[in-house]
């Protein structure tokens, strides 16, 4: 069993204020194999005024972009490195399939350390403009302390996404992972020591949610980036508002993959898995309301079908299964919950079901409705679990209709053999990324982020790195 008994704050290893501990255990073997101090608001006071001593008074905000980019690259060295060790840990943690594991719960969060490693070598702090009584040079300047919270399904990639861009930025950070994955950031803390950021610069507490709501509200935060359910995002975004607190919100999703009439299934249905069911369906952007046409309605059914079937559930670090648990009791029972309000609303589940696919362990049956109207809470609410409902379309008009007809709006993708017919119904689609025969797969270069309920703001790209600069305006005479 991983045993940590200290918390990374001012870039030392110090004892917790309290003495709880949080026990990480495997979704696979319900055993604990991780134990960690459970954090207090007194460990968030102690490390949000490491970080604000950092930003105040240290080296960091004042070094030059590039200096800092350097330092980054040093982590993305170290991390690149460690890939294969932050796989292993994440799916010991959560349970994502170790496929998944290596190819994306590790490798994207170092995509995204060398992508702003290079932008802050080249990024432009500093233009001048003409202004009407002279030059005005406008100058960007790092936000300030920042307080990263993030949720336990794809835990590395969210911390990157906002720890990269904030420390190119020139911010300081706290980072508070969940409860349910804190092991990996352990490991990362290891890291950012090794890489020489200062000391203070990167404080990592883990916690649950009153600790977190008091880092959110902290007075010495000055921006708040929160990855989680829509719920957690209003309350964050009130305290914040409150507050005037700057704030970045990627919350949930109920994505419509768009089947049209001349997709080859049989090709479509490779990539879809991937689209549908990745970390055992607990993505924001899975693509879990599948739209086929009337007249093919039938067929599409039974390709989804069977590509779910043809999924082997069972141990995450075997690297045979397609599926595996969910992360949690909780979790395992809220996806229940959800089948079986399918079945009283009148959907059929046509694979799967509400038969666990194992004793021990939180497995659920992957399973595919057919029969769903998109009025019913399987096609309106996120479930986060390996749940798709297929849902019949009129024509073209009414694909995009009741794509759009839903709260959110992050993620989506079309399937057709026309690739410009398809980017003619993307650029329809009220999402923040969009895939044509294929999924956005988050790009380090392009900004990720949703409509509507799916939150407010963008990471990634230049614009993720925006979100942590705040613009000044200078003009002068002579």
């Amino acid at each position: 069993m991983l045993q940590h008994d200290r918390l990374f704050i001012g870039g030392d290893w110090v004892a917790p204020a309290g003495t709880a501990t949080i026990d990480v255990v495997s979704p696979h073997t319900e055993e604990v194999v991780g134990r960690v101090p459970d954090g207090t608001p007194a460990d968030m006071d102690r490390a949000v005024a490491a970080a604000r001593q950092a930003f105040d008074d240290g080296p960091w905000p004042r070094m030059t972009m590039a200096d800092r980019a350097e330092v980054v690259g040093r982590l993305a060295a170290l991390y690149a490195a460690r890939q294969a060790e932050l796989a292993e840990l994440i799916t010991l943690e959560m349970g994502s399939p170790i496929t998944f594991s290596q190819m994306a719960q590790a490798p994207q969060p170092l995509g995204m350390l060398q992508y702003f490693s290079e932008l802050g070598k080249t990024f432009a702090v500093e233009d001048e403009r003409p202004g009407v009584f002279g030059p005005v040079v406008v100058r960007r300047e790092p936000v300030g302390v920042v307080a990263a919270i993030v949720p336990w399904n794809v835990p590395q990639f969210v911390i990157m996404t906002k720890l990269a861009p904030a420390l190119i930025a020139g911010c300081t950070v706290v980072v508070k992972p969940a409860p349910e994955t804190p092991l990996d950031s352990y490991l990362l803390a290891e890291m950012i020591k090794e890489a020489g950021v200062p000391d203070g610069v990167v404080n990592i507490v883990a916690a649950g949610r009153e600790a977190g709501e008091h880092l959110v509200a902290h007075p010495g935060v000055d921006k708040v980036a929160f990855t989680g359910s829509t719920a957690a995002g209003r309350r964050i975004g009130a305290i914040c508002g409150e507050r005037l607190k700057r704030c970045s919100l990627e919350l949930g999703g109920k994505s419509a993959a768009i089947i049209l009439d001349d997709c080859d299934l049989s090709a479509a249905m490779g990539f879809l898995s991937i689209a549908s069911l990745m970390n055992n369906g607990q993505a924001c952007v899975a693509q879990t309301r599948i739209l086929a046409s009337s007249s093919r309605y039938d067929e599409v059914v039974q390709a989804v079908s069977d590509m779910v079937a043809g999924q082997r559930v069972g141990d995450p670090a075997d690297p045979s299964t397609g599926i595996g648990p969910l992360v949690a009791r909780r979790q395992q029972e809220r996806v229940e919950g959800y089948i079986r309000a399918g079945i009283d609303e009148g959907a059929k589940p046509v694979v799967g079901g509400l038969d666990r696919p194992r004793d021990r362990g939180w497995y659920v049956a992957p399973t595919v409705f057919a029969g769903v109207s998109n009025d019913m809470r399987i096609a309106r609410e996120e479930i986060f679990g390996p749940v798709l409902s297929v849902i019949p379309y009129t024509d073209e008009e009414d694909a995009v209709r009741i794509a759009n007809d839903s709260d959110y709006g992050l993620s989506g993708s079309v399937w057709t053999a026309d690739t410009e017919h398809g980017m003619d119904i993307a650029r329809r689609v009220r999402t923040g990324t969009y895939g044509v025969n294929m999924m956005n797969t988050m790009d380090p270069s392009t900004p990720f982020g949703g409509y509507k309920a799916s939150g407010i703001g963008r990471e990634l790209g230049p614009e993720g790195l925006a979100a942590y600069l705040e613009y000044k305006s200078i003009a002068r005479l002579g």
